[in-house]
């Protein structure tokens, strides 16, 4: 696997590794985010025992652990016999230890579900074995709601043992691009809008193919291995699969409210609550918000979108179809995607904006907050606040094949004039971000108003 970015997360392990003192670190993200080929590439060039865990029972999975430490201390006996319960493995790696060296196990939540009292037990093993070893012990989880519980709350048993923990998100649009960089920005977009900042997904993508011919062989296949992707990870990640993909359905079919949402997926409101915040705590949805609003959390003017992009890609265009995609019936479906793609590009391109407008902060202002605004009768696409200096920047998307003229730009400033926050004595910057430039026209009102011009990606 090609291994993009996570410089920081690499200096923040081997900072700690070269400190010669005993380290338990926490590892976790959603599934396919990268986290084991992060933990590959640290433990590469050292000493290591590496163990994933996976759904078989407590004792074949020791009988495996102990081939594996058997291998590293380069002991036959126990390669033969493996290890009788996980104390046990605390006990012989202080009996060998002799050298510092890293000790993995990848996927712990695994281990809980099999063992509910795992937890207890390795709270023993670090304080009574590990905590006094020149070790880097990790642990690692793709179960974002089990990690928690288990091992980063307050409730859990190894709370407070931690000495650092890492949580790995999706790549961002500039940080993808790494994969293609022989790709234009509209070629990666058009990429990027089906995988988002995924690494798995990304690597399934063949540069020689067209965006098309990568759809039919790469995600329409049923033998594909993004065919059957979400359906997967749903039946992973939940106790009630069905529910969270009636959930995802109302969502992707437009219900963004909590009440739409209620009533489309049959759900009681409390049941729904709680699958919302897991769903949110995944990182497959979120919660929008108006980027003013004092008290996000508390906010009723919220609305609830599927942010992961291939989760919103398979909703839109897997999910209805596939019967016809079961036998091979593919031409309706891409008809779908050439009407409708634009407009996911278009959902892609106005986050890229939000997440690229950071790197603009020393040519516009210090702002703090950036994200989005709406009220009854207006919308803006980008609003970043700075409260302490009272400064705020409103800002237009636009993805067309149509350069943006002065309408776009006086249209704007009349939707900011409906934004409460900060009027008294606020300081205002305007920024338009554009697929396909800008007439004359704006350019040259651009520069008498300095209103901020990005094409693309680039500041004009």
């Amino acid at each position: 696997m090609k291994f993009i970015n996570r410089h920081t997360e690499l200096i923040s392990l081997n900072d700690r590794w070269v400190q010669k003192k005993p380290h338990f670190i926490i590892i976790y993200g959603k599934r396919r985010v990268g986290k084991t080929e992060l933990i590959k590439q640290f433990i590469k060039d050292k000493p290591a025992i590496y163990f994933l865990a996976d759904k078989r029972s407590t004792s074949e999975q020791l009988k495996e652990l102990g081939g594996i430490m058997g291998n590293f201390f380069n002991d036959t006996l126990l390669k033969t016999k493996g290890f009788s319960d996980w104390l046990e493995v605390f006990t012989y790696l202080k009996e060998k230890h002799s050298h510092r060296f890293i000790f993995v196990v990848d996927e712990y939540p695994y281990l809980t579900e099999a063992d509910k009292s795992i937890g207890s037990i390795f709270q023993k093993g670090w304080d009574e074995y590990l905590k006094g070893m020149d070790i880097f012990f990790i642990l690692s989880g793709s179960n974002i709601a089990m990690m928690e519980s288990e091992v980063l709350t307050y409730k859990s048993p190894l709370f407070g043992r931690r000495t650092g923990q890492i949580l790995i998100n999706p790549l961002s649009f500039k940080e993808s691009r790494n994969f293609f960089p022989d790709k234009t920005f509209e070629e990666f977009l058009d990429i990027y809008t089906i995988t988002g900042g995924m690494p798995a997904y990304i690597l399934e993508i063949e540069p020689s193919l067209s965006i098309e011919d990568n759809i039919i062989k790469n995600v329409f296949s049923k033998t594909a291995f993004l065919h059957n992707e979400i359906e997967f990870i749903l039946r992973e990640e939940f106790r009630e699969p069905k529910n969270y993909l009636s959930i995802l359905k109302a969502i992707s079919w437009g219900k963004r409210k909590f009440s739409e949402i209620v009533n489309e997926a049959g759900l009681e409101k409390n049941v729904l609550t709680k699958y919302l915040m897991t769903l949110e705590k995944l990182y497959i949805i979120e919660k929008e918000v108006p980027v003013t609003e004092k008290t996000p959390q508390k906010s009723r003017k919220g609305f609830y979108l599927i942010s992961d992009n291939f989760f919103r890609f398979w909703f839109k265009y897997i999910f209805p179809y596939k019967s016809d995609l079961e036998i091979g019936k593919l031409d309706e479906v891409l008809r779908k995607i050439k009407e409708t793609f634009a407009i996911l590009e278009g959902l892609s391109y106005e986050k890229i904006c939000r997440e690229i407008i950071w790197d603009f902060r020393d040519e516009i202002f210090h702002f703090e907050r950036v994200g989005k605004w709406w009220d009854k009768d207006n919308e803006i696409d980008i609003v970043a606040l700075n409260r302490e200096a009272n400064e705020i920047l409103f800002g237009e998307v636009k993805w067309s094949n149509k350069q943006v003229g002065t309408n776009i730009y006086e249209d704007l400033k009349k939707k900011a004039q409906a934004v409460e926050w900060g009027k008294k004595g606020r300081k205002e910057y305007f920024a338009i971000f554009s697929k396909s430039g800008f007439t004359k026209d704006m350019v040259e009102l651009a520069e008498k108003d300095k209103v901020f011009l990005v094409h693309k990606d680039k500041l004009l």
